[in-house]
């Protein structure tokens, strides 16, 4: 019998350590595949910073660094820059990439870093127990907002690739979701282009995910999946924000 449909080559055999309806899950397969099919798992670095994908070099058979909270992006500079033959992507969490970690994100960004970052945004902190993020909407619960995220006091969330758009020395920014099969498949052809761009040596590239937390939003699996449709979408659009190649500067 024909095999149709395998797992890629680039994921190992451990077992997730994410909770049941994570969607940490898809974004890997997607990254593995995307690794797989362009044919440089043996050149591949990846940086796993602190947060629930802190364990991520356990789940990809290609080199992968462990990094501090929020410095992935430095760290995968110093690794690009001593070792530009490689191709080297990030893969962060909101609460890493957009608040301890914005400085070095928008510096790797407007610097050009011919880096590829994934980028996932499910609007709160995960591993530490649901704290409130950079990306948690307004009115949103979380553990530190139990009466929701008051704008007056807490500011408004912060849209990252609206944000980097802006920056001279950004090639591609993208936000996808991974809520339903055609967003999955959008997704999957934004991650491989990320990586053919470093590839072709165009510069820095995002792709932000917009994703779901069960566990911490209090939900079930469907109903998370519900929740990002009726209230992360409409604050965080998904859409191409930045191709400087394809002639698209903001969305």
């Amino acid at each position: 019998m024909a095999t149709v449909f395998q797992k890629p080559s680039t994921l190992t055999d451990a077992k997730l350590h994410y909770c049941p309806g994570c969607t940490h899950g898809i974004i890997h397969r997607l990254v593995a595949e995307a690794i797989e099919s362009l044919g440089i798992d043996g050149i591949t670095v990846g940086v796993a910073p602190v947060g629930c994908s802190v364990m991520a070099y356990d789940y990809f058979t290609c080199d992968m660094v462990q990094a501090p909270h929020g410095r992935a992006p430095a760290v995968a500079t110093g690794l690009k820059r001593a070792r530009p033959e490689n191709i080297v992507f990030t893969y962060q969490g909101d609460g890493d990439l957009a608040a301890i970690g914005t400085a070095e994100t928008v510096h790797s960004a407007t610097r050009g870093e011919n880096i590829t970052i994934i980028f996932v945004n499910n609007a709160i902190y995960g591993m530490t127990g649901g704290q409130m993020a950079p990306t948690t909407l307004p009115g949103q619960v979380t553990q530190t907002t139990p009466y929701g995220r008051d704008t007056s006091i807490a500011g408004f969330p912060v849209r990252v690739c609206e944000m980097l758009s802006t920056l001279d020395g950004v090639e591609y920014a993208e936000r996808v979701s991974v809520d339903t099969v055609p967003n999955i498949n959008n997704a999957a052809r934004a991650i491989k282009k990320a990586f053919q761009n470093q590839i072709d040596k165009k510069g820095f590239s995002i792709v932000e995910v917009v994703s779901t937390c069960p566990t911490n939003w209090g939900l079930t699996p469907v109903e998370a999946l519900g929740w990002l449709r009726e209230n992360m979408l409409p604050y965080y659009p998904l859409g191409v924000y930045k191709d400087r190649s394809a002639g698209k500067e903001t969305k």
